[in-house]
This record gives C-alpha cells, structure tokens and sequence, in this order.
C-alpha cells in the first residue's frame, strides 16, 4: 500500500472529528490518506433511511424539533434584537499602566475561562496599550496551562501574548495617521448566559424609542442578563463545544461605527486548549475579517494570521471612505459623519464609496465554514453624512437646512441636504435602530440531544433544515404600522436564498431595494419586478440586501418573509420553487423530495402605535418611490451616485481571468481556482496570484461551468459588474457596487450565469488579501487564493506568516508568472460597454 505522512491541516481535520469517527489520530501516525478519508467519507455521508434525492440537511437525520417533551414550533419565538458591543474611548498612553491583569485563566486543557471572571476582564479599560508593530515580550495569558496541554511547547519554546505577525511586514499601516480614537475588545469563547456585560454600552440605553419602556424591543427588566443561548426556548442550551460566538453569548453582536473615527479592535482567543474539544467541528484557532472593509492588509483578518487561545490580535479599521489617498472630493458636504450634535464632521475620501451594512467573521484557513456556523459572526453598521440613522421629528425639521443642525435635514424634503433619512428613529443624534433592524439568516442542523452538527467530510456544501434568524428558528417580529429598513444578511456556509414577502392571504406586498452587499445604490428598485419575479433576487452566502418595506395600514396582520429556492445539495441551488406551491402547500418540504428550508421563515406582527410612545407611528422618513430610475415617466432621484469606471481607466486597465472549478483538485480538497489561463490550483498562502498596483482600475473576469455555484468574494475592494454572462446586469446590480459576485450554477434560474466581468479600483492600502469561493466549504477545500496590493514599482512580495504558540514566523513566497501582467488574451478579446 502507498502509505504518505498527513499534512498537518488534514490531521487536524481528522482529529477534530474523532468523536464522530470513533478513531484516534496521532500526529506521527503514518497512514494511507486517500484510504482513510475514502472510509470517513463513506461512514459519514451515507443517506439516511428514507432519503431520496433531496440531501438535507446534508448527510444526516432531520433535525427534531420535539426533545425532551418540548416542541419547537414556527412563530412562536420572538426575534432577538442585536447586541450593540459599543465602542469606548481609547486611553491615554501611561493611563492603564497599572492594570496587569490578562485574559482570565483555564483550569485544564479543555475547560473555558469563568464567566464572571471574563467579564470582569473585558470590562476593564484596554491594556496593554496598542502598537504600530507586535509586542513580543509577554507572554501567552495561559503560558503554564499551554506548555501541559501542547507537547510541541517545549521549556525553550516561549510563548507570545499578542498573536499579530512581528516587524515591518505586518504593523498597522499609517499607524499615527490612522490612530485609533475608539476601541472595543471581546473574547470568542463557548457558549454561556448572557450577565449583561453590555448593557451599559447600548447607545439606547434601553431607555429611548423602541428600546425603552413600553417599546417594542425593550427586554425584562431592562437588561440582556439571563439571556442563554438557545436556538428556540423550547429546545435545549448550548453547550460551550457547540456554539462559539462573540463574547460567548446572545444576542448576536453588532458593531456601530462612524466614518472618520478609527477603531480598535482586540479581538481574544478564549476558546479550549484542546482542539478536540468542540463537539467533533470547528477550529479554535481565529482570524477575524471585517467582510467588505476598506482596510489595510494587516486589519483585514488573512487566513494565515489568526491567533491561538490565550493569545489576542489588534485590528485596527481606519473607517475612511474608499479613495481617500486622492482626496478629489474633500469639499463634498456629502464626505463626512455624524458629529454627534447634529451636525457633520468632514472625512476625506469619495463620498461616492460610502458603506452603509457590513458584517465580521473568522477566516482560519481550512475553517472558515466551521467556525462561521458555529457562531463566529457579527454584524456591522456604518454610518455616514448620507446614511446617518436618524429621521426628522417633523415635516419642518424635514426641511430645515439653517446649519444649526445640517444633518438632520432630509435630502427628499431639500436638495442641499445630504442625509436620506432611511427608516431608522429620532430620539438619538445617529444610529437609531428603532426601524432599522439587522436580519442575519443562516440555516442550522442540530442532532437528537438538540446540539449543533455539522458535517466535516463533505465538499461540496452543508445544509441545514431549519432556518434560523438572529440565532431563532422561524421567529417572529412585532413591528409598528410604518416604514422599516431591514438589513438581510445570508449568514448561511453553503445555502442560497430567494426571499418572497406575504400576507396572511398569499398576497405579495411590495418593498423597495436601497442598498446592495451594503453598498446604499443609486437608485431604490421596486419588487416584486419582471426581472426577479416574485421575489428578491438570488442572495448568495455573505450578499447583503438592504430593503425598505412599509407595514402602513396593516395593523393587526401578519406579514412572512418566504424562501423560495430549492437545494438538493450543498453543490448550489437547484430550482426556484413557484410562490403558489410553496403556500398552497403542494410543495413538501420534507427532506425527501422536497427542501425542509423553503417556505415561511419569520413572521411580522403589525401593530398600532400604542399608548406608551405617541411617535411611534410618525413616519417622516424617506419614501423610496422617490429615488427609483424613473418616477412617472422622469429620472427619479439619486441615493448615492455609482463612481462608474471612466472609458481611459477601462482601455488601460490589466485584466485578469479567474476560474473557478474542480480541475487538479484531490478528493479531500476538490476545488481549485485557474489563474489566468493556467492550471487549476489549491489554495497556497504562500503563492501570490495577483498583484495589482496601487492606484490603478483592472477588470476581473470570472468564470464557472454550470451545476456548481460559485459566490466569489474579493476582500478589500468593491467592484461594478460590467457584464454579467455578456450582458448588462440586472437592475439592482446595474446601480450597485459590489463584492460577492455569484457566477455559475442552474442556469434554468434566470440570474445565473457561468461568466461575469468586474472592474475594480485598488486604493490607499497595500499588503496581502484573498479571493474565494464564500461557499465556505468550498473555500476550505482550497477555493482560495492569495492576491497583494503593491506600491508602484515594489518587485519583493510579502513575506508569508506562519503562525505558532510561540509567536509567528515569516515563510518565503513565490508568484504565478502573470501576477503582474494578467491575462493579455483576455484582455484583447474584450469589448468595452
């Protein structure tokens, strides 16, 4: 038999899934590798009795919804409301010299910090202070405990508190000039109740608007504390191997952040020492990505710079505007943020690049699915001069534009105005949330003790049965009878949605698309539409749909969010289901012949305006009617401009192919990328494929055969979609800037294509980034490739971080042979629009 040695990440695979295995895989054992994942695949991914052609959830028994006596049925939990971390100001240097104390300790290998003791520790003011380049000199917070636990940290071997890579290579960029004024600092850790370490950093205070008393949103008592992590009050707890999140707690967490205040966030590993200690998934090694961040390579969480446990990392996010470094439109009212008082500080940069809905979420090589699902996941606001989430009171302060409070004023109501006024709330200066509300949906799998599964073996994508929103399966909500702005996240790893909205009666109700990957468009577009059909378009793993819905004159009704998209598999969607099946109940979605996630996933119960809040019904926001690409028959008005590409930047541009497929793959990592016509290759963080140079526009083309679907994001940078498989793109994505582009898949559903064309600006901040597959199966299986922003003229690629315990080394590089020039043949084919 042709035995080889494991590589150290499919050991680490295969150990972490033992339990499910029942095999014991020591890290010197010499074994056959194809044999060995052949056996794991073929015990784990036989069908279950009664399976037929529809695999979900993948691999597996339904999950049940009866444990113990107690039934989870839809509608019946209410929605969680995001969990603001809130950001504090950053200490003076010299203030918190005499804090010492470090992330709290472990008692065995396996075990998790005390959570009043973590707590404590996070509420402590950040320390030690931040640096532009990694300190080295302290060590693990968990030193003796590692130096048990891990044999290969050996008495010569020290270990290092700060996991961030050392030296030039990875320090903050333009650290003086990017100085943070904010922070916050959490700890990923196992599942626990909620003590209400945050309640106090809640902008709301729970004390405004929907927030307070007698609001909709107001929680017992006025706190999260108690709050434990079931994914329905009728099912079980989590257990601290299962579920893995922010602070270790719900409510899910959400970043509010400004445009012109820098950010700091320590982000620690307080997960087990041990990896098999995670319920047979998930990595307990982190890195964090700020997913669509316009911020330097170091911040932007590489696959191959996360941290272990007992150690953290210092991302630092600038929060400047794309196109900043060119300052063309510094005298743009339009290039600025909230002041706090009404009014608007000045930021430099493109107003036309302004981000509005972002999330944040690991990125370990090789595990991002697993740590993802597991709970790694936040999602982020940002708010600008443009979108600053807050509505006028009235119709006169509507209009008011005296510069006493210019940024309040609504751009519908005067067109020197710069605030859209989006549904949001008034009681604060920016960043109400009274009707603007955070929807992260992922589908889930839980076994018959009710804890979270998951399938490790399988490439080509897992699927959950039971749909969840804001960690709740099929909640509802309580809404008032006015204008909402929802921010529809697919938190999902490997399912698509197609999301339709009705009645109680069936009937469609129109709403409004304002912003897409969280990028607020030029124009809103109405849906339903003859282009969509019944029901937003295909949302892909990470898209972010912004909408704007109207629940006026509804009072007493209830109202659904449906999916309507098919998977039989994890490979992508197969089919859209037609709306009237779904609801008249002709389509059975048993996991048989039929997808348990489609159908009714949350409901909306409309209410009047109660006795507690006289202005909850008041409702002077922006009505998107307004901004559409023709209101009766004129231009209608502009939300934020699109900065399209000019003629000379696209003759100029280099180009670059990229395709995404199954070509040299093996059978443990089947998915490749071909580079600009070159063979198909696994993911190497060591190998660069692209190098594109500061300051310049290229144009990517992507590229994949029909039955796979591919949603392929590129980290750093947003793109337009020139082309979408030849022609021009859809109306939503005609206005918008992206950066999850889905291509390939069931061309019997309209929007796919096996080809798309992007042009894409390179600005301000250079280092090492990613593309990939945001199936993040597929991304783990080698659907990743490594791409560096260079200065002009720069010929040296960045050294490669190779982390440890004991801090992180640099490995060498190498480049394809077009990393530079891109694809000539490409290019000369072309035809510009």
């Amino acid at each position: 038999m042709n035995k080889m040695k494991l590589t150290h990440n499919e050991l680490t695979r295969l150990d972490s899934s033992r339990v499910a295995l029942g095999l014991s895989i020591q890290p010197d054992t010499m074994l056959n590798n194809k044999l060995l994942l052949g056996l794991a695949i073929a015990c784990l991914l036989s069908p279950q009795p009664g399976q037929a052609k529809i695999n979900v959830p993948t691999d597996s028994a339904a999950s049940p919804l009866c444990i113990n006596g107690k039934c989870a049925t839809a509608f019946s939990a209410k929605l969680l409301m995001f969990e603001e971390f809130g950001l504090k100001k950053l200490p003076s240097p010299g203030s918190v010299e005499s804090l010492e104390s470090k992330l709290p300790s472990v008692a065995t290998c396996t075990s998790l910090p005390d959570s009043l003791a973590l707590d404590n520790f996070l509420s402590e003011e950040l320390h030690p202070m931040p640096n532009g380049e990694v300190d080295e000199t302290k060590s693990n917070a968990w030193d003796a405990k590692v130096r048990e636990c891990v044999p290969e940290v050996t008495p010569e071997v020290n270990t290092v508190y700060e996991g961030r890579p050392p030296g030039a290579w990875f320090s903050h960029q333009r650290w003086d000039e990017f100085y943070p004024k904010a922070y916050f600092q959490s700890a990923t850790t196992g599942a626990r109740v909620n003590r209400g370490l945050r309640d106090d950093d809640q902008l709301h205070e729970y004390n405004h608007g929907e927030f307070g008393p007698g609001g909709l949103y107001y929680p017992a008592n006025g706190t999260t504390a108690g709050a434990e992590i079931r994914i329905h009050p009728n099912l079980p707890v989590q257990s601290p191997y299962s579920v893995w999140t922010f602070d270790g707690t719900l409510p899910p967490k959400l970043l509010m952040a400004r445009y012109g205040e820098p950010i700091l966030f320590r982000h620690y590993n307080a997960l087990p020492i041990s990896e098999a200690a995670n319920n047979g998934f998930g990595m307990n090694e982190v890195s964090t990505h700020e997913h669509n961040g316009h911020n330097p390579a170091e911040s932007d969480g590489y696959a191959h710079a996360f941290v272990y446990p007992g150690q953290y990392y210092d991302y630092n996010w600038p929060m400047v505007l794309a196109g900043h470094d060119t300052d063309a439109y510094s005298n743009d009212p339009k290039a600025g943020a909230p002041d706090g008082n009404g009014g608007i500080t000045p930021v430099k940069g493109d107003s036309r690049e302004t981000a509005s809905t972002h999330w944040f979420h690991d990125h370990r090589l090789d595990f991002t699915a697993q740590n993802v699902y597991k709970g790694n996941a936040a999602m982020m606001n940002i708010y600008s001069a443009i979108d600053r989430g807050r509505e006028p009171k009235d119709n006169d302060e509507a209009a008011e534009f005296d510069g006493s409070k210019p940024g309040w004023a609504c751009h519908y109501a005067n067109p020197n105005a710069v605030n859209l006024c989006l549904p949001s709330g008034t009681h604060l200066d920016w960043g109400n949330r009274d009707y603007d509300v955070n929807l992260l949906i992922a589908d889930k799998a839980w076994n018959a003790s009710g804890q979270l599964k998951f399938n490790i073996f399988n490439t080509d994508g897992f699927l959950g049965d039971r749909i969840t929103v804001n960690w709740v399966y099929k909640p509802y909500m309580d809404v008032r009878a006015r204008r909402y702005r929802l921010r529809l996240l697919n938190g999902s790893v490997s399912r698509n949605f197609k999301i339709a909205i009705v009645d109680e009666a069936g009937n469609k109700v129109p709403y409004y698309m304002v912003a897409n990957d969280g990028n607020i468009m030029e124009h809103a577009v109405l849906f339903p539409n003859p282009q969509a059909g019944d029901a937003l378009p295909e949302q892909a793993i990470a898209e972010r749909y912004d909408i704007v819905i109207d629940f006026k004159g509804l009072q007493g009704k209830k109202l659904y969010l449906v999916n309507v998209m098919e998977h039989e598999n994890g490979r992508g969607p197969n089919r859209i289901v037609p709306l009237t099946n779904v609801l008249s109940g002709a389509y059975k979605p048993n996991g048989k012949d039929g997808d348990p996630g489609v159908g009714k996933f949350m409901e909306f119960r409309v209410k009047g305006c109660g006795d507690n809040n006289a202005e909850t019904c008041t409702d002077h926001s922006m009505n998107p009617a307004e901004y559409q690409e023709s209101v009766n028959g004129l231009p209608g008005k502009k939300m934020i401009p699109l900065n399209k590409p000019t003629l000379q930047e696209l003759q100029a541009a280099v180009h670059r192919t990229f395709e995404f497929g199954r070509s040299s793959g093996t059978d443990a990592l089947p998915w490749t990328i071909k580079t600009d016509g070159g063979g198909g290759l696994l993911a190497n963080p060591h190998r660069v494929s692209a190098a594109p140079q500061l300051g310049k526009t290229e144009i990517w083309h992507f590229k994949s055969g029909t039955g796979w679907n591919h949603p392929v994001h590129v980290h750093f940078e947003e793109g337009q979609i020139i082309y979408r498989g030849g022609v021009a793109p859809p109306i939503w994505e005609k206005y918008a800037r992206k950066d999850v582009y889905r291509v390939g898949g069931t061309l019997a559903i309209p929007d796919t294509k096996t080809t798309m064309d992007i042009a894409i600006r390179i600005r301000d901040f250079a280092g090492t980034y990613v593309e990939h597959c945001h199936n993040t199966q597929h991304e783990d299986k080698a659907m990743l490739l490594r791409w560096d922003a260079q200065h002009p003229g720069q010929t040296i690629a960045l050294p490669t971080p190779e982390p440890g315990w004991e801090g992180v080394h640099y490995g060498s590089t190498f480049t394809l042979p077009t990393y530079k020039s891109g694809d000539a043949k490409a290019k000369a084919a072309f035809v510009l629009p």
